[in-house]
């Protein structure tokens, strides 16, 4: 595999980028050529890289759309520190949310604030 020094070499970015995309070619023809093992295996690995890829497309989709609900609950009143505090406590069970809440009362007994 090429390093960055293997770059210095070129003198122009385009250079640069036709040596880089030589050297991606090389490799992935070393995933692909040989025999047939190291062929299902590239297409295993292109396979679960598209996978990927899907999923992290619908996650910022959905980031996107959580985003959106926020501003929309700032947009009628809502403060939406106080909106992700609750989205947090409700994805506790019911002892976690006991124990935190018994903690923080502690903790604020200790320092004078109850």
């Amino acid at each position: 595999m090429a390093s960055d020094d293997d770059f210095e070499l070129y003198e122009t970015e385009a250079d640069k980028v036709k040596a880089a995309t030589t050297a991606a070619s090389a490799a992935a023809a070393d995933i692909e050529g040989g025999d047939n093992s190291t062929h299902v295996a590239g297409a295993q690995l292109r396979s679960y890289l598209e996978r990927i890829e899907r999923m992290e497309e619908e996650k910022a989709a959905i980031a996107a759309d959580i985003r959106e609900i926020y501003a929309e609950a700032k947009g009628n009143g809502f403060d939406t520190k106080i909106v992700r505090a609750v989205v947090k406590i409700r994805k506790q069970d019911a002892n976690e949310r006991e124990e935190q809440r018994a903690l923080t009362e502690l903790y604020l007994s200790a320092i004078g604030l109850n």
